[in-house]
């Protein structure tokens, strides 16, 4: 049975950040230093040593110089004023949103396809490994199960332990086909009995940075997260056929820092949104958004889109999948918008339909991609950046 997370709990017996660091830091000091004793002690007490004895003076100054190197290898990145990260790894149209926390606490959602020799998997991996220094994920978030967002969890947990395993509950899939089948035993047998449950205005239980989520199993939030009116945009707002399957039941997330509010919805569909959204938006004005669905037409209401105002929207797209022209459309009728960032160049959409280039982590094909990510990167105040890998371009922002 899936365990909802409590409002407020401590979570995990586990320590992190900075205080795992100083517990870390005197450990290790005090196993080294009587480590260093034992050795002058042995090297002073030889009855005809080849050498000097160990003087006070060569201890100490090898208790310093061995320290230095500790405190180097032990801390890592700064946990203390240190910037909260988003990557979006490039899994060839499929979803891995990857939060780090300026406390060093790893968030995934998504894992990419299965298959392709761990492809998406590895990519995940480089990326834990060679940007965040910490080849472990303390939370990892199935935002539905479709092989293009769950299918790479269990390549992934055979290269990484995966401490926590969060979803909306079992697949309303089960029984549809045998791929789906599959699928979803495949998760289950990677995440165990253990899972989390994720609930609507549940918090994750991290040391300083507000997660909460806003969307799971098509649920939504009571109540909205600031004072909202009435939406005009919903004026003539219209539905789309019924989504019963696992699209529709996605987590969705808010991470809120400073001033700076960040939005993901996976891959929630067009009525859904719509339902956040109407008759008041239950979201408020977000600084950056993930793109729902990649930027397929079946997501991306106007309603939606013109509620939460978004300031900078990143789509997570493949060359031949999402990045619709109907979805581009509509980001762009957006008057808060400053810049869209595309994981790829929708190749089937044509130039009027595509940022400029210096916004596309991946221009091509998927045969031969390198996979560039794209990458937010918060400060404590609100005020954020995001890069493109490819070219190194990289561009800031104001929150509001």
């Amino acid at each position: 049975m899936a365990a909802a997370i409590e409002q407020g709990a401590e979570g995990p017996a586990r320590v992190a950040g900075p205080v795992f660091q100083s517990y870390q830091l005197a450990c290790i000091e005090r196993a080294s230093l009587g480590f260093l004793d034992a050795v002058a002690a042995g090297a002073a007490g030889a009855g005809k040593p080849r050498g000097r004895a160990l003087g006070l003076y060569d201890v100490g100054v090898m208790k310093s110089l061995f320290l230095a190197i500790l405190l180097v290898s032990a801390v890592g990145r700064p946990a203390l004023g240190a910037t909260l990260d988003i990557y979006w790894i490039d899994v060839e149209g499929g979803a891995a949103t990857l939060v780090v926390t300026p406390e060093a606490e790893t968030i995934l959602m998504d894992a990419g396809w299965p298959g392709f020799e761990g492809r998406d998997a590895e990519r995940i991996v480089k990326v834990l490994g060679e940007e965040v220094g910490k080849l472990e994920l303390d939370y990892f978030i199935a935002s539905h199960f479709h092989r293009d967002h769950t299918g790479g969890v269990a390549a992934l947990a055979d290269r990484v332990p995966i401490h926590n395993f969060v979803d909306h509950g079992d697949s309303v899939e089960v029984g549809w086909n045998e791929r789906a089948d599959q699928l979803w035993q495949s998760y289950v047998d990677t995440a165990g009995e253990e899972r989390i449950r994720a609930e609507p205005g549940q918090r994750l239980p991290l040391a300083g940075t507000d997660f909460v989520f806003v969307a799971a199993r098509s649920r939504f939030l009571e109540e909205p997260l600031a004072a909202a009116s009435p939406n005009s945009a919903c004026r003539g707002a219209a539905a789309k056929r019924v989504d019963r399957g696992e699209n529709g039941k996605s987590v969705g997330f808010m991470i809120r820092v400073g001033d700076f509010e960040f939005l993901d919805l996976g891959d929630l569909t067009w009525n859904y949104e719509i339902e956040t959204a109407c008759p008041v938006n239950l979201f408020g004005a977000v600084d950056l958004y993930q793109v729902t669905h990649h930027g397929m037409h079946m997501s991306g209401a106007p309603a939606h889109i013109q509620a939460i105002q978004p300031l900078v929207a990143v789509m997570n797209n493949g060359p031949r999948k999402g990045g619709s022209p109907a979805t581009f459309s509509a980001l762009m009728a957006a008057e808060s918008l400053v810049d869209l960032w595309q994981v790829h160049r929708a190749v089937e959409s044509g130039a009027e339909h595509n940022p400029s280039e210096e916004f596309i982590a991946n221009t091509g094909e998927t045969e031969g991609c390198a996979a560039h990510w794209i990458k937010a990167s918060v400060q404590p105040d609100g005020q954020f950046s995001v890069t493109n890998s490819r070219t190194g371009f990289s561009k800031s922002y104001k929150p509001r």
